[in-house]
């Protein structure tokens, strides 16, 4: 266990015998620039917003909204009190406010917040702590297991006789895990409200969707209900949407759009879609609303001054952070490619699992996602090898453009971003094209918290710093004085008098100083303007004294100093658990402690805060406050987190004078290594966000999920593979609970068919589930509805379909859109009795099909279609006979379309150009354009992007789908 320091103040004895408050050691700053901290005391600032009559408001991250009547105000009022609404957890809270722009004319604030309740539901869903200050994630569900569901609310507020009204515009955003939640509010110079949210997804695993728990009635499989499948059912690739895939929602049409993972642009009057929008006016109100999407956590915003560019700080995964730029919101709707790509890259984690809306993407060529203005790799400094910050762990989090003001020229129109991971403020000077160049990155601070940047008063960048609660302002060429407090004494019995000090503050300038008190600790600083005043203290207390020196130039700067009047520090104690503690994922750890103090005696629960927090310590470590507890004891589920990282818990004790102490302890997870080999080795497989050769190894902790993924085809020594099965039973791509003892987990891989050009190979050998796999390695698996399994294949097994409702559907992709040539093949049984066009495999496009092969038509004769500038067909000359085992197949070369029954060609026609296709499902034993199915058994389906020869696909009829 480790004791905290009691108080951040700095003393010194002099000569005369006071007690000196030294000033904090500068960071090095740009020459001529200082900064200040000219609000302190805030708990968690989130945002801060100048309004034109001076006032400063300032959002807290449990719902709070503090105003004070100027920078220099130390005694703020709470504008509004949104706490029951906000579900402050983890990264949860109030994250976006704005001003109207005619404010105060316009009295209203607009914020965006993590919305505690579920879709539909009411306000407050999850519990808070005693506190009334942090929420609850329960386990169950756990906030990192099935996630403690919740959406995301844009609202105003206005405020009339003290009393705040707040009219909800938009509340969604669908949120399963405890990141990644709202983001950032801004308007434009047309008076117009941007909003951007994240996915709401997992950070630790590939989230396509399939977490939750089944027929829960709390979080259950697919929680937002994404497609394919409903609330209650979890996904699975190729076809998921769910989880970060949310992000590229704009790119299906099958359900109502959702906003994660987006940037919107608003009327602020009634939350509809801006005029001007790209889809302004479609009948779907999110469609209109988005201006942009493909975004992971678009944490801020800002528009650059003098357009209507919207610039975005978005946080990446494990490899890239973004800064994107919408060059015109009222153009084509921008797509940044999360979850498919990060930085500059496709995402390996997801691409790796063949999902349908990345492959479609990839597809479409790199012109169909917008590349980030600006990106940077983890493992680098951003601003090279000189750079102060460190590499590592990132999450950039403000952004904003210098109007021009009191800074040298050189800054007029440069961008100003930071990352609260890495703890820096940075700057990206224009170059001559108006635009920040990236190469004249800059550092222009570290060690701090920044979770927001914004000009203000004097056109100074001002930055808040969640870290150390305070607003910092950035001062250049005025360089602020030094505040530093002596006081005679800093404790003693009560009547006690403390002689103080200012005459210890100093100017570089050398410009004369005065001096304002608050000796009585009630916030005000009108107690004395003297630079030696007096005080004595008559009650027992622990009063803040403040000191505030002024230079007559703007600038100014604080001191604080606590007098403990008959009154010393309590003493904080953790009982449990000790340091050598250590937890697995899911665990329960028990917490109890105590706090004695010399004049209240033993502390009681009510004054003991607990706080767990979460260091992710990727190569440098930064902080997620979880969650906080109140009490003598207590306990909490251990979360789910990638490694390395570690838990603190920390426990305040507060006297009944205010003083505090604080004792944490450090808890080290249980952790595992899990090796990832291949057969044949060398091949590549994925873990979480990353793509590896095997054999590899990586530590994570006991008990966390991970995604794994058998990425497939690949050649390895001019050798073709497609994945057979993993050691475990997964599927390609899965999670796995990691276990308590190192383990390893093999890919199998077979070598591929000679048989150049093949997409799609279904042996029917499952026998059982609904999964049909797809042996080409092209991953095109499907789905089997209403169907059975036979153990009378033609090879092996095959499915029966009942001729009324079965099929396979395979969900579109790139593999499946054949242009110029084709080939599709089928061993078919017919059942007696079976209707006319029965449908061996279509594929479907939007107004009909794309190609298809027919065990028989409205003559009784097998027959193959496919779509070029028409419809076109070759038909066979007699029926397939039935309860007998047929082999169909068909080629297009781009000249001629040609039927085969049995390996001998039955008929042809003449057809040109390129096949017809838009992303229809491809479908075996029936479809869905004109509901048409097929009555008996199917095997050893086959299809090429290739016009097979005679002799190959008489090779091909006599040989299984291995």
């Amino acid at each position: 266990m480790s004791r905290l320091p009691r108080a951040v103040l700095s003393v010194l004895l002099i000569a005369a015998g006071l007690s000196i408050l030294a000033p904090t050691a500068a960071q090095a700053l740009p020459a001529g620039f200082h900064k200040q901290s000219v609000i302190t005391g805030l708990h968690q600032p989130t945002n801060v917003e100048f309004a034109s009559d001076g006032r400063v408001f300032i959002a807290e991250k449990s719902g709070i909204i503090k105003v004070f009547d100027s920078l220099t105000d130390t005694t703020p009022t709470v504008y509004a009190d949104l706490r029951t609404q906000v579900h402050n957890f983890w990264d949860r809270g109030l994250l976006g406010m704005a001003l109207h722009p005619n404010f105060p004319s316009d009295p209203r604030i607009f914020v965006l917040y993590s919305y505690n309740a579920l879709p539909g539901g009411t306000a407050p869903k999850w519990p808070s702590n005693p506190d009334g200050v942090e929420d609850t994630c329960p386990t169950p569900p756990g906030a990192t297991n099935d996630g403690c569901l919740i959406t995301g609310r844009l609202s105003s507020l206005s405020s009339s006789g003290g009393t705040v009204t707040e009219t909800p515009l938009i509340t969604d955003w669908c949120q399963q895990f405890p990141s990644h939640s709202t983001g950032d509010l801004q308007f434009g110079s047309d008076g117009m409200l941007y909003a951007s949210a994240g996915d709401g997804a997992s950070f630790s695993y590939a989230d396509y969707g399939q977490d939750g728990t089944p027929a829960s009635d709390v979080t259950p499989d697919n929680p937002c209900g994404d497609p394919p499948s409903p609330v209650g059912t979890a996904l699975t690739p190729p076809s998921a949407e769910g989880g970060a895939l949310r992000s590229q929602d704009m790119r299906t049409s099958a359900d109502p759009t959702g906003l994660d993972g987006t940037v919107i642009r608003i009327d602020p009057n009634t939350g509809a879609a801006a005029p001007g929008n790209p889809n302004a006016g479609n009948p779907d109100a999110n469609r209109a609303r988005i201006v942009a999407y493909g975004l992971r956590n678009p944490f801020r915003i800002t528009l650059r001054p003098g357009t209507n560019e919207l610039w975005v700080a978005d946080t990446g995964w494990n490899t890239y952070e973004e800064i994107d730029r919408i060059t015109s919101p009222t153009g084509p709707v921008a797509n940044f490619g999360w979850p498919c790509y990060e930085g500059p890259n496709r995402q390996a984690g997801y691409d790796n699992l063949n999902l349908t809306l990345c492959e479609n993407l990839y597809a479409a060529g790199t012109g169909a996602r917008v590349q980030p203005y600006f990106s940077y790799l983890h493992a680098n400094k951003v601003a090279g090898p000189g750079d102060p910050c460190p590499s590592g762990g990132s999450s950039p989090s403000g952004i904003a453009f210098y109007p021009g003001g009191s800074y040298p020229d050189s800054y007029d129109g440069a961008m100003f971003f930071s990352d609260y991971s890495r703890s820096c403020v940075w700057v990206m000077t224009r170059g001559s094209n108006g635009l920040p160049d990236p190469a004249t990155v800059a550092n222009v601070d570290s060690s701090v918290g920044p979770v927001e940047l914004e000009t203000g008063p004097g056109g100074d960048l001002f930055m808040l710093d969640i870290s150390n609660g305070a607003l910092v302002r950035y001062i250049y060429a005025n360089t602020p004085p030094n505040a530093v407090i002596g006081a005679s004494a800093t404790s003693g019995n009560a009547p006690m008098t403390v002689q103080f000090s200012g005459t210890g503050s100093s100017d570089d300038d050398g410009d004369p100083l005065t001096y304002a008190w608050d000796l009585d600790g009630d916030g005000a600083l009108d107690d004395s303007t003297s630079a030696t005043p007096s005080w004595t203290y008559n009650q027992p207390g622990s009063p803040t004294v403040r000191l505030r020196v002024s230079d007559g130039r703007g600038g100014q700067d604080d001191a604080t100093v606590t007098i403990n009047v008959s009154n010393t520090p309590p003493t904080a104690t953790i009982n449990s658990p000790g340091s050598t503690v250590k937890w697995a994922v899911g665990e329960t750890i028990s917490f109890s402690g105590a706090g004695t103090d010399p004049q209240d005696g033993t502390i009681p629960g009510s004054r003991m805060n607990w706080a767990l927090i979460m260091h992710h310590c990727p190569s440098t470590c930064h902080e997620h406050q979880i969650t906080s507890f109140t009490g003598t004891s207590g306990s909490f589920t251990a979360p789910d987190h990638e490694y390395p990282s570690h838990l603190e818990l920390r426990l305040t004790v507060t006297d009944a004078q205010g003083l505090t102490d604080t004792e944490s302890v450090t808890l080290q997870p249980k952790t595992v290594q899990l090796t990832f080999q291949s057969s044949p080795s060398g091949l590549q497989l994925g873990f979480n966000s990353e793509q590896a050769t095997t054999p590899f190894t990586r530590t994570v902790i006991v008990g966390s999920a991970n995604s794994v993924s058998a990425p497939s085809p690949q050649t390895r020594n001019g050798t073709a593979y497609g994945f057979a099965s993993w050691s475990d039973g997964g599927t390609a791509g899965h999670n796995i609970i990691a276990p308590a003892n190192a383990t390893a987990y093999t890919a199998t891989y077979t070598p591929t068919t000679t048989d150049s050009g093949l997409v799609a190979a279904y042996g029917m050998n499952e026998g059982t589930g609904s999964a049909v796999a797809d042996s080409s390695g092209r991953g095109n698996n499907g789905t089997a509805t209403d169907t059975t399994w036979s153990t009378s294949g033609k090879y092996g097994k095959a499915l029966t379909f009942n001729g009324n409702s079965s099929w396979v559907t395979v969900a579109d992709s790139p593999s499946l859109r054949l242009s110029g040539a084709m080939t599709m093949q089928a061993w078919v049984k017919p059942a007696a009795g079976g209707s006319d066009w029965g449908t061996a495999m279509l594929k479907e496009h939007a107004s009909g099909l794309a190609y298809a092969l027919y065990t028989r038509d409205s003559a009784g004769v097998p027959t193959a279609y496919l779509s070029t500038s028409g419809d076109w067909n070759a038909d066979g000359t007699s029926a397939l006979p039935q309860g007998t085992w047929s082999h169909l197949a068909a080629t297009y070369d781009g000249g001629m379309l040609r039927l085969y029954v049995n390996g001998t060609q039955v008929g042809q026609r003449a057809v040109t150009g390129a096949i017809r296709a838009d992303g229809g499902s491809l479908r075996i034993g029936g479809n869905n354009v004109w509901g048409e199915y097929f009555s008996g058994l199917i095997d050893e389906v086959r299809i090429h992007n290739r016009a097979l020869t005679p002799a190959e696909i008489a090779t091909a009829m006599n040989t299984p789908i291995s």
